[in-house]
């Protein structure tokens, strides 16, 4: 599941708040998750399995005026070791009309005590593991009765929701939404993630909609009352909050991968656009599958488009659905094209659906790896810059919340599994898995993601099961970093200070652990420090820091020009360093990665009036990395009058031809605040030519 944190600086925020002003959401009431108090330690297991589904069969209907569901389940089960003779289910909010045994095509009455939530059904015997066991269970769901507080927690957790027509014109829908264990308030299931099944669902609607869920579609007949009834099969395994339906007037766009259909629903007005906003999903589906050594393992791939969903984006078994954000025109998609979100999603389909966290304190190894499958694609697509700004992103989203350095990365204690989407498990867990590739490097990398995705298919999966992989592959211990990174809070606050010894001729850098040990590990960091000389020649050397102050000496016949620490700028820390301004220019100027002009232009901001500090700030506006160039728009309001006057034409040309529309809009805002004195109509004119949403809003937003 995707939930989008966004945290570049405010300006850009503020942009992408404004570009979307014109999406229809459903309003929510706020929900307070409290967690346990601090020496309240509880600990949340995996759910036991005493029975397991093997197969579930579902009939559905719908009373689309009571919102209702009207279904038929027929569920096979298994006991796992144990015999039993009754058999617990989950089901929120039913009306229970009959329970039977099936055999034989014949049913036999089974007594049942259900408390609106758990369903406990008395079976005619004693079964053992050798044995199965088919249940009829004919009732009626009523997700929309569900009271918040009481049967769910939050509106967002009634698993299917009936989307009805309104005059702001929205059509109506029906979807569903499993994750976290929201399935059962639609079906009679078992909240387990452990628990993996094939299915047949079966949809009667009116013959207008279409239908979409796991799986190919077997059957499809009309009906004589206007209805047509579709079957849907999915043969391969799965764990049940990944089960989907979804209903509506779509229309259906497909492509072809490797003879599977790859498809987008979408609404009729939006249809047109599916090519430009899902377009390269095959081109994903065949690089993440090169990369992995593991082909797409998934009958079909669709992806459709919803209204008022409850999260961004869900990764439902070949079956991914999205947020209405997504119907995009042309002119949004200049803003915003969600690109990530879609390989979020995709990359589930190994991390995820493939192989299923089997408890949500485990739920890392979800969602961790689909946030890193983001960086992943942008690399392979844009390159490095563009990864590692969206890298920037995630290590801000994280840094920006106090309490998130509070939190282990997989974790038992958690009050609510909810609180488990977070950035601790989406953004920082995907940094964490960054860090394991560089510390293993990418053949071991990419070699022991294989062999966990090989060995645990159709599988559910612990963290350690990870470990286990990438020990096997490299023949290394990694405890030491699945101790430090997953299974503690926090991150390392390092304090940096570097400086030349003419006597000895040696480099000299002192680094020191500050983070609080008594909450937090003391981290073992390999590093990269470079050292560069006076000719630009660049000279690397390998540390691994395991102390809390630690001294490395390095010869050098010359005063270096810059001693760029942790060089490949990959580890999640917060980092404290003074850097002269000339070395920090140097920096920008010669260092070769994104992060280091990052660097370099944050570290340049507290001296605005200095000429390093101005050659480093009329750089960076045409900077090749689009972040750069609307970071340094921000550091020109700082800057004194005759300064600004001076860049005032770069502004002008960047508010006309940057090729990102955020730094477009960007540079309007400045011409209509610091530069409003300026004669910009022959600009502004011309601006009104651009469609991009952000551009239109900066153009319109009312000024101080």
């Amino acid at each position: 599941m995707r939930k989008r944190f966004f945290l570049l600086p405010a300006l850009v925020a503020q942009l992408i708040a404004l570009s979307c002003t014109t999406t229809q959401h459903v309003a929510m009431p706020p929900v307070t998750i409290h967690a346990n108090a601090p020496q309240a330690f509880v600990y949340q297991e995996s759910y036991p399995i005493k029975t397991a589904i093997r197969h579930t069969a579902l009939d559905l209907s719908f009373d689309w005026e009571q919102a209702q569901v009207l279904g038929k389940a027929t569920l096979t089960l298994q006991p796992h070791f144990y015999p039993q003779d009754t058999v617990v289910l989950d089901a929120n909010g039913f009306e229970i009309h009959e329970i039977a045994l099936m055999k034989s095509d014949q049913k036999k009455r089974l007594d049942f005590v259900y408390d609106g939530k758990k369903l406990r059904v008395a079976l005619d015997r004693a079964y053992d593991r050798t044995e199965q066991i088919k249940i009829f269970i004919d009732y009626t769901a009523k997700p929309n009765d569900l009271e918040v507080g009481t049967d769910i927690a939050s509106p967002d957790d009634r698993g299917l929701y009936f989307i009805e027509p309104d005059t702001a014109g929205t059509p109506r829908q029906l979807w569903t939404q499993g994750e976290t264990e929201c399935n059962s308030s639609w079906f009679p299931t078992m909240n387990n993630t452990m628990l993996k099944m094939t299915q047949e669902i079966t949809l009667t609607v009116p013959d207008s909609m279409v239908t979409l869920s796991n799986g190919l579609l077997k059957t499809s007949v009309k009906n004589d009352n206007g209805t047509r009834t579709d079957t849907w099969l999915q043969e391969k395994q799965h764990a049940p909050y990944l089960t989907m339906i979804a209903a509506g007037n779509f229309e259906v766009f497909s492509e072809n991968w490797k003879g599977k259909e790859v498809s987008y629903y979408m609404e009729p007005a939006y249809a047109p656009y599916a090519q430009m906003i899902f377009g390269k999903t095959p081109e994903m589906l065949d690089f993440f599958s090169q990369k992995l050594g593991v082909e797409y393992p998934w009958d079909k791939y669709a992806q459709i488009v919803v209204r008022n969903f409850v999260s961004g984006a869900m990764e439902n078994t070949s079956a991914s659905v999205f947020f209405d954000r997504m119907n995009m025109t042309p002119a949004e998609y200049k803003d915003e094209t969600y690109e990530d979100i879609i390989a979020h999603e995709l990359f589930h389909h190994w991390f995820g659906d493939l192989v299923t966290a089997e408890s949500w304190a485990n739920l890392p190894l979800n969602e961790s790896f689909a946030t890193y499958g983001e960086y992943l694609w942008l690399a392979h697509k844009y390159g490095l810059e563009e990864a590692d700004m969206h890298a920037l992103n995630d290590v801000l989203a994280y840094l920006a919340k106090k309490k998130n350095a509070a939190l282990d990365v997989v974790r038992f204690d958690y009050a609510d599994r909810e609180q488990m989407f977070d950035e601790v498990s989406y953004q920082k867990g995907g940094r964490i898995i960054h860090m394991l590739r560089k510390t293993v490097g990418d053949e071991a990398f990419f070699t022991a993601l294989n062999l966990y995705l090989t060995t645990h298919a159709y599988r559910s999966v612990e963290i350690h099961d990870l470990r286990l992989a990438f020990e096997q592959v490299t023949g290394e211990d990694l405890n030491w970093f699945f101790n430090q990174w997953f299974l503690a809070s926090g991150h390392p606050e390092l304090s940096i200070k570097t400086h030349y010894n003419d006597t000895t001729k040696e480099v000299i850098v002192d680094l020191a652990q500050n983070q609080n040990l008594e909450e937090m590990p003391l981290y073992r960091l390999p590093m990269q420090i470079d050292v560069y000389s006076p000719d630009k020649k660049v000279e690397r050397r390998s540390v691994v820091l395991t102390k809390q102050n630690q001294t490395f000496r390095f010869p050098s016949a010359e005063h270096p020009t810059l001693i760029n620490v942790d060089a490949e700028k990959y580890l999640l820390a917060y980092k404290e360093e003074s850097k002269s301004l000339a070395e920090y220019r140097f920096q920008f100027f010669h260092a070769p990665l994104f992060m280091d002009r990052f660097e370099a232009l944050e570290g340049v901001s507290e001296e605005l009036d200095q000429p390093d500090a101005k050659t480093v700030i009329s750089a960076a506006l045409q900077d090749k990395a689009w972040v750069i160039r609307l970071m340094a728009l921000g550091k020109l309001e700082k800057m004194a009058v005759d300064e600004q006057q001076q860049m005032y034409q770069q502004v002008c040309n960047m508010a006309l031809e940057d090729d990102r529309s955020y730094v477009r809009a960007s540079a309007v805002l400045l011409l209509r605040s610091i530069y409003q004195g300026f004669d910009n109509d022959e600009i502004f004119k011309q601006l009104a030519d651009d469609d991009a949403p952000s551009v239109q809003h900066a153009l319109t937003l009312p000024m101080a």
